[in-house]
């Protein structure tokens, strides 16, 4: 049962006389204890609602179409608490993030409504058999499995939860029951890589068509792992090894299954020093918030608007510059050159930003922080704005990781600072303005 907070006026529950305060039991006698529970028996066209208003039980009716929404607000998003992480992985993130932080980012959820509802993964140590017969029943899909390893001893250890490797088995029962899968296998150097991530690409592949796709992505590793398990990253040899690898058993998964399955992060590729896949090789770019195929996708928008560059003002003089992660850096680069080919009077300079905040083995974008922003620009030339890449902020667009304004870093640095989607297109109008 979750408590109604407010009513839209002039909506269907509020003509039937659903009150803010109002607790909601059941919809046509199904028990409602979260958003999917609400969602799923909303869609009936003719709905009774139970409900508790103090020591009264109401019941109310409403006719509606399909998919429409009847106009009640709750709590939380989720109508309930969101779940927590029960595992103790030895290559966890946020356990190595340092103290001080926000709050918010030392919450390690694990929720399977999340995966379902906001493309997050999750590990399956949370689920009981009621919680899986719950997805199949309601066809959540696709579900996002952080899989790392399908050896169930050895995913035991790296996660430290002895349920870890018994859960695996509900990746057979969602492929059974036809649900969708994309998988996570965040690669350990000397863990979870070489003979076992064969093993576990084999044995995914055998669950294709449910799997949909699977990302390799190493091991984020930051300076602040005092007392964690002793992780040391990839070297660009072993990354082009481990790309090798996956790029020739995908080989073998198109010519068998008609698609490829398993993705190398772009990470992997830009420290191997090794040229990323072409558009089609990432077969719908399912993985890219994962970092998989995100700069072949930008590449991708960038050309198709620059065909139309003559759209632009392109003898205006501008003077601007772009800050992003090492990794990243090279590839701005070379966008920014091809644009000063056709615009004479522009003058942009890229300021890759080493991750002295978390520690220099960080080189992507997302994890650059406002301080390490204003200490290693301050005194720089940055022209009339400065580009940010949006990941760099929270969802809300308003502060870094280490909780920083951007207003703050506007202050420091004295400029206006500016930031822009992972889209080619809205790179180019970030740095030459609007079409005319």
């Amino acid at each position: 049962m979750v408590t109604v907070t407010e009513v839209t006026k002039g909506s269907s529950a509020a003509k039937a006389g659903v009150l803010a305060g109002d607790i909601l039991l059941s919809i046509n006698g199904h028990e409602i204890t979260d958003v999917l529970d609400y969602r799923f028996y909303l869609t009936e066209r003719q709905i009774t609602l139970k409900l508790h208003r103090g020591p009264e039980l109401v019941e109310v009716t409403i006719k509606k179409g399909e998919y429409d929404d009847i106009g009640l607000e709750f709590e939380t998003f989720l109508m309930d608490a969101k779940h927590s992480c029960r595992n103790k992985c030895i290559f966890c993130f946020i356990d190595q993030l340092p103290k001080g932080l926000r709050d918010t980012l030392y919450f390690k959820d694990d929720d399977s409504r999340l995966s379902f509802l906001m493309g997050n993964y999750i590990t399956l140590t949370n689920l009981s058999d009621a919680d899986v017969e719950r997805i199949i029943a309601m066809h959540m899909s696709p579900v996002n499995i952080s899989v790392h390893t399908t050896n169930p001893e050895l995913r035991v250890q790296m996660m430290k939860n002895k349920r870890a490797g018994e859960v695996l088995s509900y990746l057979k029962r969602f492929a059974d029951a036809g649900i969708t899968i994309n998988g996570q296998i965040v690669l350990c150097r000397g863990i979870n890589d070489g003979e076992e991530l064969a093993r576990s690409m084999r044995d995914l592949a055998e669950l294709h068509p449910a799997i949909a796709s699977v990302s390799v992505v190493p091991a984020g590793l930051t300076c602040h792992r005092e007392g964690l398990y002793p992780l040391e990253p990839f070297t660009s040899e072993e990354c082009a090894s481990v790309i090798a690898q996956v790029e020739a058993f995908g080989d073998e998964c198109k010519e068998k299954l008609g698609v490829r399955l398993f993705h190398c992060g772009d990470e992997m590729y830009l420290k191997a020093g090794l040229p990323l896949p072409d558009e089609e090789s990432y077969e719908g770019y399912l993985q890219i918030e994962n970092g998989v195929g995100l700069m072949t996708s930008m590449q991708g928008e960038f050309d198709r608007e620059f065909e139309f560059i003559e759209d632009y003002d392109l003898e205006k003089e501008r003077t601007l510059s772009i800050a992003t992660g090492e990794a990243a850096a090279p590839f701005m680069r070379s966008l920014v050159a091809k644009l000063q080919k056709v615009c004479y009077n522009l003058k942009c300079e890229i300021y890759p930003i080493r991750n002295d905040f978390f520690g220099h083995n960080i080189t992507v974008a997302g994890l650059v922080t406002g301080v390490d922003l204003i200490e290693q620009l301050r005194g720089r030339e940055l022209g009339d704005k400065l580009l940010i890449p949006s990941v760099m902020l929270r969802h809300e667009g308003d502060l870094f990781l280490c909780g920083t304004s951007v207003e703050a870093v506007e202050e420091a640095l004295g400029v206006s600072v500016e930031c822009v989607d992972n889209d080619g297109a809205a790179v180019i109008e970030a740095i030459l303005g609007a079409p005319c």
